[in-house]
């Protein structure tokens, strides 16, 4: 099952036509989940991914999707190891904190033209990270309790000509899923490959690996990419049908990782 984020600006019906995810998932024998954030919780519609309240478990709008999530693979019967959250913008800023706190719960994430964890914690803050990333100093913070904090793999797209979240960004989640994966006295692999296609935008596809050779994070950067979702339809606001096909690669990413429900680390949230 995935659970999929709506950015700001959209609702689930304009998501789900601009992803595309529902036709794909369908074939794939994938139940889709589009949870709603009303107007009356953000102006913009925005998931509110910045206040503390949401970044934490058992809190905030954080918990009220974990909650909706297990009472919809309570009623559908869902595989319990295979459960996925993805977002687009502020909705992936949203899957990545449900990734972080609620690794029990969610095998994987993919975000799209997305943000890290932790690293705002008001509207102001956010906007500041959004226009030029992260600090540093904040992953000092991330550093000091990484000990403490499971761990999902990540699959991340980004845009590089995106003028509304920064892709300095994307190179800062999954530095990010690596301060979490990887021990402090070693670092991560990356692998990357660069690819062209007649047609569609060229990419970097990097992929960062633990100590143990499993993969943290799957990072797609799209060469001329605005701030939309690659390989999407013109249905849906905010895509681009001239990049790589996000919803294709992200199913794929998930069809590959369950949920090892006997080995994961706790989460102290």
């Amino acid at each position: 099952m995935i659970v999929m984020l709506h950015g700001a600006n959209q609702d689930p019906d304009d998501f789900a036509a601009g992803t595309r995810m529902n036709g794909l998932a369908e074939a794939a024998r994938y139940i889709v989940v589009y949870p709603e954030q009303p107007q009356s919780a953000n102006a913009a519609r925005c998931w509110n991914w910045f206040r503390p309240g949401d970044q934490i478990r058992e809190s905030g709008e954080a918990a009220l999707i974990a909650e909706l999530t297990r009472e919809v693979m309570s009623t559908y019967n869902a595989d319990s190891t295979r459960i996925y959250v993805a977002g687009m913008s502020a909705g992936g800023a949203m899957a990545v904190n449900l990734a972080v706190t609620y690794p029990d719960l969610y095998a994987a994430a993919g975000i799209h033209s997305g943000l890290p964890y932790g690293i705002a914690n008001d509207a102001f803050s956010a906007m500041s990270v959004m226009n030029h990333g992260s600090t540093d100093f904040q992953f000092e913070l991330l550093r000091k309790e990484s000990e403490q904090r499971a761990y999902r793999p990540l699959i991340a797209f980004h845009g590089d000509q995106d003028n509304v979240v920064h892709p300095r960004n994307c190179d800062d989640l999954i530095r990010m899923n690596c301060t979490f994966a990887v021990s402090t006295q070693s670092a991560s692999r990356q692998i990357s490959t660069v690819a062209t296609e007649d047609g569609i935008y060229g990419h970097t596809r990097s992929l960062s690996y633990d100590d143990e050779g499993g993969v943290v994070g799957e990072q797609w950067i799209i060469h001329g990419l605005d701030h939309a979702w690659s390989g999407g339809d013109s249905g849906g606001s905010y895509t681009d049908g001239n990049g790589p096909d996000a919803s294709r690669e992200m199913l794929r990413f998930f069809d590959s990782i369950s949920l090892n429900t006997g080995g994961d680390r706790e989460v102290s949230a």
